[in-house]
C-alpha cells in the first residue's frame, strides 16, 4: 500500500509534549488495516502524541530555552559540539570536577586519608617488587576487576611486566578512593568523576603499549611482525568505516533467515513502524493463549531468535505456544517525529489488535524485553485503567519501570547532557548508532574498547563473528522525538513511578495491573541493574514471580536449557503480598542450577487455559493474509 503523507500537526503545548518540542518532521499516515483498526480499544490516531497530565519542570524549561530569537543559533552550536564530543556533554565533566575538587579541598581529613593511601600502596608495591626479585612468587597486592580481560596473559606474572601492571592497578585503586562519596558532594558527581578518571587512566594502561605488553611482544616475535601489519590493516579498515559512518552489513556466514533468525514464520501485519511476525506452530495443539513479544527498538528483535540452539522464540514454539513478535523498522531522519506514544499505539496496541483478529476470543501473554518491557508496562497500566482485559499475563525481561537506580547509564544523563542530545538529534533527526554504542561500550571500556583494540590492532586478530557479536554490530537508530521524550520523561524525571506519566491525558498507575507478572533480571546487568528491575515488586500489587539469573543484559536472557554454568534464583509474591527489599530477597533465595526458561515455561502453563488446535497463519478470511516469510523485511534494513 503506498504511504500517504499526513498534514502537519499544530505545535503542541508543553502540557502534552514531554520533550518540550512540537516537531512534526517526517510524519506519515499509518497503514491501519480496517479489521485491526476495528479491534483496537479506541481509534488509532495517526501521529498521536504522548500526553502528560501533570506539567513538569524539565520540558517547560527546555521549551522556554528555545523561545528566544536566536535559539536556532544556540541549538546549532550545541549540536556541533555534540558531534565533536560523540554526544557527551563537556559541561557535565566540568561541573562534576568543580564539585569534587572544591569539596575535596575543604576536607583535610580525606586529604590525609589519601596521602596515607599513597604511602600504603607504595609500600605494597615495594614489598611485592622485592619478593618477586628474590623469586618467591608473592601474591599480587592489587587485583583487576572480574570483567577486565586485559591481564589474562601469563607474561603479566613476570617482572618487569608484573610491576607495571601492579603500578597501574595501584593508581586505579587510589583514584577510586579519591572519587568516593564525600560529605556535601553530590553522589552523581562523585560517580561521574570516578568514571571519567577510569577512562583517563585506561588510556595510559601498560596493556595498550606494545613495548610494555608481554603478549604483544611474544606475538610479534612469533610472527616476525606480521601481527602489526595485519593490525595496521584492521585499523585502516575501522577508520574508514568511522570516517564515512558506514554500517557493516551482516556477514554472509551469519545471514538472517539462513543462519540467524531462522524460526519459521510469516509477517502477518505491517505498518510504517513495525512488522508483526507470527511463527509457524511446531505442535498440533498449542496453548490457547498466544504469546506476544515486544522487543526494544534500540535493538533488532532477533536477539531472541539467534541461532537455532539458543533461540528463545524457537524454544517457545516447540513448547506448544503460538508466538508473535514485533520487528521494529529502523528509523531515518524522515521519522524524527515518531513519539513514544506512536510506539505504544502503532506498535503494542496494533499488535494486540492483529492477534485478536487472528486468534479471536483469547487473552494474550505479553512479553517485553529491555525498553520494550518499559513500553509494555505503560501500555498494560493504561489498559488496566481503561478496563481492557485482553492480557492474560505480563513478562518483563531486563526491563525497568523505575529509573532512580538505573546504574551507570545515569552517568551520561543530566540536564546538560539531555539538552545536548536533543539539539544533536534535532540536527540529525535521530540518535545515530555509533553514539549509542560508544556510550554502552564506555561503561565497560576495559573489555569492550581497550581489550578489543589491543587484540585487533596489535595482535592482528580479526573480529571473528558469532551470533551475538553479529547482532551487537547490527545496531539501530533512535528517532529524535521519541528518544527525547524517553530521556526526559521516563529516565531523567522518572515519571512512570512518580505518578506523573499520562496516557490519553490521564495519569497511569502500575498498581492498576491485576494480571500475573513474571520479572527476569540478570546478575551482572550494567544497563538495567537487577536491583532496579526488582523495583517492579515495589510499584505493583498483582501476583509476581521474580527471577534473578546469571549473566548480563543479553547473555543472561539467552540462557537456553543445557547452557553450562547457568543458575538462577526464583521467588514468588502473591497478589497483595508485602514488599521485601532486594537484599533481603537475595539472602532468602538460594541459587538453583539450570535455565530460567524452564521456570518461565511452567509459569506460562499455569496461567494458560488449556490446549487447542494450532491456528492458521494470519487471517486471510479477515483480510490479513501472510505478507512474506520471517524474518521479514524491516530487520534487513540498514
Amino acid at each position: 500500500m503506498p504511504r500517504q503523507k499526513e498534514a502537519p500537526r499544530p505545535k503542541l503545548s508543553s502540557a502534552k509534549d514531554p520533550a518540550g518540542k512540537g516537531s512534526t518532521r517526517g510524519r506519515k499516515k499509518v497503514e491501519n488495516h480496517p479489521v485491526v483498526a476495528a479491534a483496537l480499544p479506541r481509534p488509532v490516531v495517526p501521529g498521536a502524541n504522548l500526553p502528560v497530565a501533570v506539567p513538569f519542570a524539565g520540558a517547560q524549561v527546555a521549551k522556554q530555552a528555545r523561545a528566544h530569537p536566536h535559539a536556532d543559533l544556540d541549538s546549532a552550536a550545541l549540536a556541533a559540539l555534540g558531534r565533536m564530543t560523540a554526544g557527551l556533554s563537556p559541561h557535565a565533566f566540568v561541573e562534576s570536577w568543580a564539585d569534587w575538587a572544591m569539596h575535596l579541598a575543604r576536607a583535610p581529613g580525606r586529604q590525609l586519608e589519601l596521602l596515607g593511601r599513597v604511602q600504603e600502596n607504595g609500600m605494597k608495591l615495594a614489598r611485592y617488587t622485592a619478593a618477586a626479585a628474590l623469586g618467591t612468587e608473592p601474591a599480587k597486592p592489587f587485583a583487576p576487576d572480574p570483567y577486565d580481560t586485559r591481564w589474562g596473559h601469563e607474561g603479566w606474572d613476570r617482572l618487569p611486566f608484573a610491576l607495571w601492571q601492579q603500578g597501574f592497578l595501584s593508581m586505579q585503586d587510589w583514584w577510586q578512593a579519591a572519587t568516593a562519596d564525600l560529605k556535601g558532594l553530590r553522589h552523581e558527581n562523585a560517580r561521574r568523576m570516578g568514571f571519567f578518571m577510569r577512562q583517563m587512566l585506561d588510556t595510559v594502561s601498560p596493556s595498550n603499549f606494545p613495548l610494555l605488553n608481554p603478549e604483544i611482544l611474544a606475538k610479534t616475535a612469533q610472527t616476525h611482525g606480521r601481527n602489526l601489519v595485519e593490525g595496521t590493516l584492521h585499523f585502516a579498515d575501522d577508520s574508514r568505516h568511522i570516517l564515512w559512518n558506514e554500517h557493516r552489513p551482516v556477514p554472509e556466514s551469519h545471514a538472517l533467515g539462513r543462519h540467524l533468525a531462522t524460526t519459521p514464520g510469516q509477517v502477518v501485519f505491517r505498518n510504517e513502524m513495525m512488522e508483526l511476525i507470527q511463527y509457524a506452530p511446531a505442535t498440533d495443539q498449542v496453548q490457547a493463549e498466544p504469546v506476544l513479544i515486544v522487543p526494544a527498538w534500540i535493538m533488532k528483535y532477533y536477539i531472541l531468535d539467534l541461532s537455532p540452539e539458543n533461540s528463545l522464540i524457537g524454544w517457545l514454539v516447540r513448547q506448544g505456544h503460538t508466538v508473535f513478535c514485533i520487528s521494529w523498522r529502523n528509523p531515518t531522519a524522515e521519522d524524527a517525529g515518531w513519539s513514544l506514544e506512536d510506539y505504544r499505539i502503532k506498535g503494542v496496541m496494533q499488535a494486540l489488535a492483529t492477534i485478536n483478529a487472528i486468534v479471536p476470543g483469547q487473552r494474550i501473554h505479553a512479553t517485553g524485553y529491555c525498553l520494550g518491557g518499559t513500553l509494555l508496562a505503560i501500555a498494560a497500566a493504561a489498559m488496566a485503567r481503561d478496563g481492557d482485559d485482553r492480557l492474560a499475563s505480563i513478562t518483563l525481561m531486563a526491563a525497568q519501570i523505575d529509573f532512580a537506580e538505573a546504574g551507570e547509564l545515569l552517568l551520561f544523563l543530566d540536564e546538560s547532557q539531555v539538552a545536548l542530545l536533543e539539539d544533536l538529534m534535532d540536527a540529525q533527526g535521530y540518535l545515530d548508532r555509533p553514539q549509542m554504542s560508544r556510550a554502552f561500550a564506555a561503561i565497560r571500556a576495559e573489555d569492550l574498547i581497550w581489550s578489543r583494540a589491543t587484540r585487533r590492532y596489535f595482535l592482528g586478530e580479526p573480529d571473528l563473528p558469532t551470533d551475538l557479536t553479529v547482532w551487537l554490530n547490527d545496531t539501530t537508530r533512535m528517532p529524535a522525538r521519541m528518544h527525547g521524550e524517553y530521556l526526559r520523561g521516563v529516565f531523567l524525571e522518572n515519571r512512570i513511578t512518580a505518578g506523573r506519566f499520562a496516557v490519553d491525558g490521564r495519569v497511569i498507575a502500575l498498581k492498576d495491573i491485576d494480571v500475573p507478572i513474571f520479572v527476569v533480571a540478570t546478575e551482572s546487568d550494567h544497563i538495567a541493574p537487577w536491583r532496579s528491575v526488582y523495583k517492579t515488586a515495589l510499584f505493583t500489587n498483582s501476583d509476581l514471580t521474580f527471577v534473578l539469573t546469571k549473566g548480563g543484559h543479553n547473555g543472561g536472557i539467552l540462557s537456553e536449557p543445557g547452557h553450562k554454568g547457568r543458575h538462577y534464583r526464583v521467588g514468588h509474591r502473591p497478589a497483595g503480598g508485602h514488599y521485601r527489599d532486594p537484599d533481603s530477597w537475595l539472602a532468602a533465595h538460594e541459587k538453583e542450577p539450570g535455565s530460567w526458561w524452564l521456570v518461565w515455561g511452567e509459569w506460562l502453563g499455569r496461567n494458560a487455559s488449556g490446549l487447542v488446535p494450532a491456528p492458521g497463519m494470519g487471517a486471510p478470511q479477515a483480510g490479513l493474509p501472510p505478507l512474506g516469510p520471517a524474518p521479514g523485511t524491516y530487520v534487513l534494513m540498514p
